[in-house]
């Protein structure tokens, strides 16, 4: 810094919290700070409107660079992740096909699954693909694992690349236990792993442990949820396999973090840096001979619990941001999930379309080229801190009750994403969570039914009929309720109608109408909004003419008192009648016999419930 600017500064007195949090004080008018400012998040601690230099002035996590122990900002000293696509295609010739296609469309990491894990299969999946590279990354039934293993190392060999591949098999024996609520057999589970690391000793960038949190995260689970439990599950291959005989740092090498990214963008941003810093500190206290193994490597995909069937071109948006997340925060792989996964199978245009979100932020944006650019900022190092807090209590009381997979056949694990998936659904029911063009601005003409095709298990393997026990994920998306809805009202034999009743004061009316609109657009209902009456008679006329099945009066507060009943009355049980509002009279009207109000504090899933239940079986 020149002395010049040094002067320049100078000129501007410093500022302390106190007096800034005494202006906001004074700007609120009386209005509480905590509770118009400050953010409660579900994770469990308080967000603050504003950070400044002092809150982060004793913390550790600004003390490193990055590539430096405890990798919170980073494992490397480059930001170039590399860009996955899944390879969806069932037949080894098709999947191939599609593979080289895309890897000269700028994809650098591909994953396939695999139903039949022989050498004739490989081979055709890897027909014309460089292993030194492009990063190969297989799913498979676990039980299937170690066959993959060994015929994916033979092939490697052959081809010579054994110190160069990159890569992983995604073992996962619990993918059933959290599907399905099945037991977990651990004694199995570590003979197969201790198989799994002997099997691809030769092959150092070959990992085989899975932790895939990412099945939490698209279950409904709460960020803090998702990362102490990843934790945890990391944990216990280490403990396991040391206790096995095997070295920390052969374990902790071989161990891949599979994990979500959802729309909560610097909370998610803050989590992948949490992450590394917890996960190196736990790698350490196992000591092993070197602490590279302590590094967490991470692919990151984007939300599907999010992901909704109804104006799916918003999942783009949301994709996006999700995407941009991961990046910044320095993943090393990420795979954008498709626009349109929740109703079919991607096809071309979604897949393109998906690979172009990544290169965006490469090639236009260039977040490749920057470094833990959240490095030092007073929020996210603050978030980074609050969530690694929270994480690592989670993280604790797992452990002390037994480990994750202990856990996980208990059902204990699924059990609290579940509550964690119905609180958050019951927050979109009451649009405090807010999926655009579900429960909020819908586009009320669009239908979807015509565009929803069935979907198979996707692993092949038979495991998407076996029944679900009480200790499974629920894994139902946040849009699922309101889908169910509007799907029922594709259905029905008669599209309800709402009309709008306009009178009295002309601001009051149109908002009113506006948020009555979005509010039953939501089931789908077809709207007839108007530009306002003179008598509620004329209103109540005009509804009936055009064969109205609700008619929401939308007026005033002040208004409401003799407006509410005279309609109510003329309209004579001809067709369902709401207020829109909660108005002081709102005891004064239900004596009156008016049932139904339309407001903020709704919930709204439930109210449509009730209407459709009344109108579609009419």
């Amino acid at each position: 810094m020149s002395e010049k600017t040094e002067k320049l500064f100078d000129q501007f007195p410093g500022v302390s919290m106190e007096e800034w949090r005494a202006k906001v004080v004074a700007d609120l008018k009386g209005a509480d700070f905590d509770k118009k400012l400050v953010w409660r998040t579900n994770e469990g601690f308080n967000v603050q409107p504003m950070y400044r230099a002092e809150d982060i002035a004793d913390l550790k996590t600004t003390d490193s660079l990055p590539g430096e122990f405890p990798y919170v900002r980073g494992i490397r000293t480059t930001n170039d992740w590399l860009t996955r696509q899944e390879i969806i295609e069932c037949e080894p010739e098709a999947a191939n096909a599609v593979a080289v296609e895309v890897l000269t469309k700028g994809v650098t990491s591909l994953g396939f699954k695999v139903e039949d894990p022989s050498e004739a299969t490989l081979a055709t999946l890897m027909k014309g693909i460089d292993l030194s590279t492009v990063e190969i990354n297989f799913t498979c039934c676990p039980r299937k694992a170690l066959d993959l293993a060994a015929a994916l190392v033979k092939y490697i060999k052959a081809n010579g690349v054994e110190k160069t591949f990159r890569g992983s098999i995604d073992y996962n024996p619990l993918r059933r236990s959290l599907r399905h609520g099945k037991e977990a057999d651990v004694p199995a589970i570590v003979e197969t792993a201790k198989a799994l690391l002997a099997e691809v000793s030769e092959v150092p960038g070959l990992k085989v442990l899975a932790v895939d949190s990412d099945m939490l995260s698209n279950s409904g689970a709460f960020i803090y949820q998702e990362l102490g439990y990843a934790l945890a599950w990391g944990a216990d291959w280490l403990t396991l396999l040391t206790d096995a005989g095997l070295s920390v740092d052969e374990v902790a090498a071989r161990v891949k973090f599979n994990m979500g990214v959802s729309s909560n963008y610097f909370m998610e941003l803050a989590k992948f840096r949490a992450a590394r810093m917890l996960w190196a500190q736990i790698v350490a206290q196992y000591k092993p001979a070197s602490l590279e193994c302590a590094k967490m490597h991470v692919h990151a995909s984007t939300s599907r619990f999010n992901q909704t069937i109804y104006d799916a071109h918003v999942n783009l948006l949301r994709s996006q941001t999700e995407t941009m997340s991961a990046a910044l925060a320095g993943v090393d792989s990420i795979t954008t999930t498709p626009f349109d996964v929740p109703y079919q199978k991607p096809d071309a245009f979604s897949e393109r379309i998906a690979r172009n979100q990544q290169f965006l932020l490469k090639e236009e944006s260039h977040l490749d080229k920057v470094i833990d650019p959240a490095g030092g900022s007073y929020y996210v190092e603050t978030l980074t801190v609050s969530l690694a807090n929270e994480a690592w209590k989670l993280f604790l009381a797992t452990e002390k009750e037994g480990g994750f997979f202990a856990l996980v056949s208990e059902g204990k694990v699924q059990k609290a994403v579940n509550d964690s998936c119905v609180k958050r659904h019951t927050e979109v029911a009451r649009r405090k969570e807010i999926l655009l063009g579900t429960n909020q601005y819908p586009n009320i003409n669009e239908t979807a039914a015509g565009k929803i095709a069935n979907s198979n298990c996707s692993c092949h393997c038979g495991c998407g009929e076996e029944e679900k026990s009480d200790k499974a994920l629920c894994g139902k998306r946040a849009a699922s309720d309101f889908e169910e809805l509007r799907l029922a009202t594709e259905a029905a034999a008669k599209r309800p109608k709402v009309f709008m009743l306009t009178i009295g004061n002309l601001a009051m009316r149109l908002a009113r109408a506006q948020f009555s609109t979005n509010f039953f657009g939501c089931a789908g209902y077809e709207i007839i909004d108007n530009l306002g009456f003179d008598t509620v008679e004329q209103g109540v006329d005009a509804a009936l003419a055009q064969g109205a099945d609700v008619v929401v009066l939308c007026s005033s507060d002040d208004e409401y008192a003799t407006l509410a009943p005279e309609a109510f009355k003329y309209l004579d049980g001809r067709a369902e009648f709401v207020v829109a509002g909660n108005p002081a009279c709102t005891e004064e009207l239900q004596a009156a016999g008016i049932k139904d109000f339309v407001h903020v504090r709704c919930n709204v899933l439930e109210t449509l419930r009730d209407f459709n239940a009344r109108l579609l079986n009419k």
